[in-house]
């Protein structure tokens, strides 16, 4: 592809049943307002490349689920802004960029309106302007939005970049502070390249607030010389009312299944370690392994699965519903996490929301959630021995399922939930008090 243009259909910009703009009262009051879900309801714009849609269901589901637990709280309206590269052609021959074709120009889902414009994506070359040319395609839609009715009193962007880069950008254009979330390798592995990591602290800087998903993941912006002031860690929670104990045995006889069971949960990419799981379990001759995702790696793990003689104890599941996980959570006896990065993952609690225990590598927010013995196993390092001795270890304390999901109630959106929209309503009421785009204590 050697030429590419923007494509921005009319009918993304759709009006709402919103009252007109009004500032805000001060300070307690506007907080107070929020916390009753009346007339201080914050309006969100959020903007993020990370989002689920009809092509991509399980696209950005963890933004989603944070989102919508928010919207429930009935303490913020929100207005999806989730942009797809534009690219001409459904053809599966296309490969992954055929799938963006087919991603709807707007959608609703659980009651929240969802756009998806289209920017320019340039091969070889994007990584460097992406932020730019999102900034540029986004802007005109984000004005029409606004003219058509649809306010919004600030941005709420994930991920680091590109989107929150262009998310500052956007903000400053239009005059409205933004609230960026890092999320994992957009401040663990994009600043490895001096110009993104550039951009990023410049974006950080002009910021009204940072949120990171973990500790980890905030001392990781601190070190690239972002005020640790401005950060707050929220981290993500778990439904607990989705994820819970089931009856195990009705299931695993559904199933099919017996002895002791692993399960992985992800895309199938290198860095999620399904390799490592997969050599681990030619040492561990009475297990099976669930693995529920797809991805660019799957032909080369059935062939290790293969070359193992491994096929009759490993099941690729393959794009598994979100409803349908719990199932498969109650049914394994551990879930299996052998990443190289992560940052606040969310199968983790998933899983021990129904009560199984977790091994994983202490990567990321991971040592954050496994606190406690009923939580899992941390490996020492990433290995297939390292997974075996973890899983051993674990199989010598046998934790109850029981405690696991009392462990995990915890964990739970409320707090996490309490804690953002306080965070959303100091950032607004520093607005309506006229303190522009500086940072929010």
């Amino acid at each position: 592809m050697t030429t590419v243009s923007v494509h921005i259909a009319a009918g993304q910009v759709m009006p709402t049943a919103t009252k007109p703009f009004k500032a805000l009262p001060h300070g307690a009051e506007v907080e107070r307002r929020t916390a009753e879900g009346g007339e201080g309801r914050i309006r969100l714009l959020v903007f993020t490349s990370l989002y689920p849609n009809a092509a991509q269901p399980r696209h950005g589901v963890f933004v989603e689920e944070r989102l919508r637990h928010l919207v429930d709280s009935r303490r913020v309206a929100a207005t999806v802004v989730a942009p797809v590269p534009w690219f001409p052609f459904r053809s599966p021959m296309f490969g992954g960029y055929s799938t963006f074709a087919a991603v709807p120009e707007s959608e609703e889902r659980y009651g929240i309106r969802i756009l998806h414009p289209r920017y320019p994506v340039i091969p070889k070359l994007g990584m460097n302007i992406a932020p730019f040319l999102m900034y540029r395609a986004l802007l005109p839609v984000l004005r029409k939005l606004r003219t058509a009715g649809t306010d919004f009193d600030l941005i709420d962007a994930h991920y680091f970049y590109p989107d929150g880069v262009a998310a500052a950008r956007l903000g400053a254009a239009l005059g409205r502070p933004v609230v960026v979330t890092a999320r994992g390798t957009d401040v663990t592995w994009i600043p490895r390249y001096g110009r993104c990591r550039r951009q990023i602290q410049r974006a950080a800087e002009s910021a009204a607030a940072i949120v990171t998903v973990s500790q980890a993941l905030k001392d990781t912006l601190a070190a690239l010389g972002v005020n640790p002031g401005k950060i707050t860690v929220l981290r993500n929670g778990v439904d607990l009312e989705r994820f819970g104990l089931r009856d195990r045995t009705a299931i695993r006889a559904r199933l099919g299944l017996q002895g002791s069971v692993w399960l992985t949960v992800g895309n199938l990419i290198e860095l999620k370690g399904v390799d490592i799981a997969i050599e681990a379990l030619a040492r561990m001759p009475d297990n099976t392994l669930l693995i529920a995702g797809v991805g660019p790696e799957e032909h080369k793990l059935r062939r290790l699965v293969e070359r193992l003689g491994l096929v009759a104890r490993v099941r690729f599941l393959g794009a598994v519903p979100q409803a349908e996980l719990c199932s498969y959570y109650n049914a394994a006896d551990a879930l299996v996490l052998a990443s190289s990065r992560e940052g606040m993952p969310n199968v983790v609690l998933e899983a021990m929301a129904c009560g199984t225990p977790v091994v994983a590598t202490p990567v990321g927010g991971v040592p954050e959630l496994i606190t406690a013995a009923e939580g899992g196993e941390l490996m020492r390092e990433r290995s297939p021995e390292a997974l075996v001795r973890a899983w051993t270890t674990l199989q010598e304390r046998r934790p109850d399922r029981v405690a696991t999901r009392r462990f995990a109630e915890r964990l739970g959106w409320q707090s996490v939930i309490e804690a953002q929209c306080a965070l959303y309503a100091r950032v607004h009421s520093a607005r309506a008090a006229g303190a522009g785009m500086g940072s929010v204590p």
